[in-house]
C-alpha cells in the first residue's frame, strides 16, 4: 500500500486582541462592546508597578468585564504566583506570565493549567527564545513583546520578528502573539513572520473605526 505523505502542519488561526489598555477605564464596558462583534480575543494588561513601571488592574476588574470574547490575562507582575487562583476565578481563559521573573516558571505554568485555564510565557524585547525553550512543552501561547512592557504607544521594534520566525519555524501548531507598536504596517510584518494572535492598543482603541482598524490588522 502507497504511504501518503503527511500533510504540513498549519499555523493557528489569525486572531485579534485589542488591549484594554488603551480603552477608556471609566466605560470599560461600553469599550469592550464597541470591539467585540470584530475581535477574537481580549487582552489584558495587569501590571503592579514593580515588574513594569505602571499599575493597572487587578481581579475584580476583570471579574466585571461583559463580554463572551476569550480573556487573556498577561501578567505583568512579581510574584504571579500569588495571583493565579484570583485570576482564575475572576474568568482568565488564558493567563501569561514573563520568563524574567524569579521563581519556579515551569510549576507556574502547570498551576495556570490545572485551574483550567491556557498557559502561556512571555519575553522582553531583550529576552531570546533560547531562554523559554525548555518551557514550550508547558504553554498554549508565547508572546513575543514589541516593545518595551509598561505603557502603549511605543514603536514597533523590528527585533522581535528573528524571534517570532524562530518560534514558528519550532512550533508551527503554536499561538504566538505580538504585543507592543501593533498598526497595519507592523501586523503585516509579524503576520509574515508567523504570528498568529495580533495585540493592538492605541491603534483600534483611539480609530476613528474600531472596525476597519481590526480589519486592517487582519490584512
Amino acid at each position: 500500500m502507497k504511504i501518503l505523505p503527511s500533510p504540513p502542519l498549519l499555523p493557528p488561526l489569525l486572531k485579534i486582541a485589542p488591549s484594554i489598555l488603551s480603552a477608556d477605564f471609566g466605560k470599560l464596558n461600553e469599550e469592550i462592546a464597541s470591539i467585540e462583534k470584530f475581535s477574537d480575543w481580549l487582552h489584558i494588561d495587569v501590571m503592579d508597578n514593580h515588574f513594569v513601571s505602571n499599575l493597572t488592574i487587578g481581579a475584580p476588574v476583570l471579574r466585571n468585564l461583559k463580554t463572551k470574547l476569550f480573556r487573556d490575562a498577561h501578567l505583568m507582575v512579581d510574584n504571579p504566583e500569588n495571583l493565579l487562583a484570583d485570576f482564575a476565578k475572576a474568568g482568565a481563559d488564558a493567563i501569561t506570565i514573563h520568563a524574567e521573573i524569579e521563581g519556579n516558571i515551569g510549576e507556574m505554568l502547570e498551576k495556570i493549567r490545572s485551574l483550567g485555564c491556557q498557559a502561556g510565557i512571555s519575553i522582553k524585547p531583550e529576552t531570546p527564545v533560547s531562554a523559554i525553550e525548555k518551557f514550550l512543552s508547558k504553554v498554549d501561547l508565547v508572546l513575543v513583546m514589541s516593545v518595551e512592557p509598561g505603557f502603549g504607544g511605543q514603536e514597533f521594534l523590528e527585533s522581535a520578528l528573528p524571534k517570532i520566525r524562530e518560534l514558528r519555524k519550532k512550533n508551527p501548531e503554536l499561538d504566538i502573539s505580538v504585543d507592543g507598536g501593533v498598526n497595519a504596517e507592523t501586523a503585516k510584518l509579524a503576520r509574515e513572520a508567523g504570528a498568529n494572535i495580533l495585540v493592538a492598543g492605541n491603534y483600534i482603541f483611539k480609530a476613528e473605526s474600531r472596525e476597519g482598524a481590526i480589519e486592517k490588522l487582519r490584512g
